[in-house]
């Protein structure tokens, strides 16, 4: 017999009856019943319930043990009985009457309970991670997890791609988020990178002909948290591929997410391929994002047309002065009390708009602002949107980017609390013909809108003959349900060509040739074109999971502030290193990190 077990604790069954066997594991719950206690003894597998009898000689080490104590113990498996049966266990059948308990490892007093799903401040979960693991859905997450990387290695490798791993030390990159930068011991004053994506290297694997590259890739990126995105490093399927058309890569890597999606979705429906293409400017104007999340029906319309020169004069004026009108319309909301209008009205206002104007139909009547529009705008505003007699309609009224923002954000309000959100689906979409360029009113320049290595659509003529803000460019993204999986596109391959687009963007060529040398010495000698895509595994993971939050699908997150509470990093680091380092630290760290110091 095994020194710790003979099998896991989620393997015993009714033909086992009448075995001695031996197991291992955690504590996980006490029930004291006199005569018996009954111990739940838990490890990775599962749940076994031990019952101690108070005649036994383990019976008084039994009584004593602390929760989460680890022990072993052996004894004889029984048969529950047809009336005791646990049907919420696999081993719920059986049940193994010890015979011996040794103890392997004593808990000390918990910081919060193992046992139920109840909520625990943040700093005290991530500073005890290692406890908030063996939780019964924060573990059940952490394996599926791990399934989905192995689902999507083998997807992968199925589809003709090759993994190979790339660089973590790199250099600096000009363009993108803040990088991560590691000072160099032997070349003094220089730093290295840590990559915010395997970017250049798999473009240079295209380069050297292998032709169809993937990799489970560690990225690393300075930026603030948020539900959907971990601070510091983020795990992504990271591909690309060589002689192919954006239609190429879409095929390769849609049967792969839907393969996925279906093996872990519970039942839930999944998106079919091809998944909906969506060009970025219809996407900005029906859904008010570049995001959407298509299991809300409500369609956004531009109705600037309907106020412009109109009686309603806060927006017919504001259309002089550039804005526009987006409507929302809130189907069957007519029939909801006004403070339902007034609310969100409130809710615009209390994000930092000016507010949402409304109009609210009861009967085929309309109210809100109705009469200061007048009867035949009314009607003009009921043909173009297909309103019935009993619904609502919201007005954002902003310059273009501002109002698409609004109405987005009151999409997504309105569809919830009407409760219009399609369930238990997962919706694809690719969005499509995305700007190359953007203005920067901060730095009052033109910049790259999305990814600088990517093929502007037209090539250099397009370059040469058009106004940077009318290029577009072969860049992607994939969204489901309102969550951006990945970013992706067609390279630039051509050095003339991103010479130029660089230009453009107020980057001379010494500055390509320095910043990114590797890549365009290689184009030089023969790129093929080439392209690809990197969908984020932890957000593949969050929504399989059905988790509001992308720490609950990663084994040891940061907090908000970017710190890891049970290592306790960042942390200050010896003048010793510091010096093998030739760095000085500039002021007090430790009293500029305390506010108000």
């Amino acid at each position: 017999m095994h020194v710790y077990r003979t099998h896991f604790c989620s393997e015993l069954r009714s033909s086992h009856v009448g075995q001695t066997v031996r197991l291992s594991g955690w504590v996980f719950r006490k029930r004291d019943h006199g005569n018996l206690l009954f111990v739940d003894l838990r490890d990775h597998h599962g749940v076994t319930q031990v019952v101690v009898d108070r005649d036994s000689d383990a019976f008084a080490l039994t009584e004593s043990l602390k929760l989460e104590s680890v022990i072993r113990i052996e004894g004889k498996v029984l048969s529950r009985g047809a009336d005791k049966v646990n049907l919420d266990l696999p081993t719920g059948e059986i049940e193994v009457k010890a015979t011996s308990v040794v103890l392997l490892s004593e808990a000390a007093e918990l910081p919060f309970p193992i046992f139920g799903n109840a909520e625990y401040p943040e700093e005290v979960r991530l500073k005890n991670r290692f406890l908030d693991l063996r939780r019964e859905k924060l573990h059940a997450n952490i394996v599926l997890r791990s399934q989905v990387i192995s689902s999507l290695r083998r997807r992968m490798i199925d589809q003709g791609f090759t993994e190979f791993q790339t660089p973590i030390l790199t250099a600096s990159s000009p363009e993108g988020a803040r990088d991560f930068l590691v000072p160099s011991r032997i070349h003094h004053g220089k730093f290295y990178a840590l990559p915010q994506a395997p970017q250049m290297f798999k473009q240079l694997l295209m380069v050297a002909g292998f032709d169809r590259y993937f990799q489970i890739a560690p990225c690393f990126r300075d930026e603030d948290a948020r539900a959907d995105r971990s601070p510091g490093e983020f795990y992504q399927l990271d591909f690309e591929m060589s002689f192919v058309t954006q239609e190429d890569v879409f095929a390769a890597i849609e049967p792969v997410l839907c393969g996925v999606f279906d093996e872990f979705s519970k039942g839930r429906v999944v998106t079919r391929p091809p998944f909906p293409r969506i060009a970025y400017k219809e996407s900005m104007l029906k859904y008010g994002s570049d995001k959407p999340d298509l299991r809300n029906p409500i369609e956004i319309s531009d109705v600037t047309e309907i106020f412009k020169d109109g009686p309603f004069a806060v927006f017919a004026k504001s259309i002089e002065a550039g804005a526009v009108v987006r409507a929302i319309p809130a189907p069957n909301a007519g029939t909801r009390p006004r403070s339902f209008f007034d609310q969100t009205n409130q809710w615009a206002r209390d994000e930092g708009f000016a507010g949402l104007a409304y109009i609210n139909f009861k009967g085929g009547e309309g109210g809100g602002i109705a009469k200061n529009l007048g009867p035949e705008r009314v009607a003009q505003l009921v043909e173009k949107m297909g309103l019935g007699p009993n619904d609502g309609v919201f007005f954002a009224c902003d310059k273009p980017g501002n109002a698409a923002k609004l109405a987005g954000l009151a999409r997504t309000r309105v569809g919830t609390e009407l409760d219009l959100i399609e369930q238990n689906t997962f919706k694809f979409c690719w969005i499509v013909d995305f700007p190359m360029y953007e203005w920067d009113e901060l730095e009052q320049r033109v910049v790259f809108s999305h990814n600088p290595f990517s093929m502007p659509q037209g090539e250099m003529e397009a370059l040469e003959q058009k106004d940077p803000l009318d290029i577009l460019a072969y860049q992607y993204d994939i969204v489901c349900n309102g969550i951006e999986l990945s970013s992706g596109a067609i390279r630039n391959h051509k050095p003339e060509i991103m010479y130029k687009a660089f230009e453009i963007a107020g980057y001379d060529r010494s500055v390509v040739d320095e910043k990114f040398r590797g890549m365009i010495n290689a184009f030089k000698y023969g790129a093929p074109p080439h392209g690809g895509s990197a969908p984020g595994v932890d957000r593949i993971v969050m929504l399989l999971a059905d988790e509001p939050n992308i720490r609950e699908v990663i084994l040891f997150p940061m907090n908000q502030k970017a710190e890891d509470l049970m290592m306790g990093a960042p942390s200050y680091v010896s003048e010793k290193q510091l010096r093998e380092l030739r760095i000085a630290i500039v002021g007090d760290p430790k009293k500029s990190a305390n506010p108000g110091s």
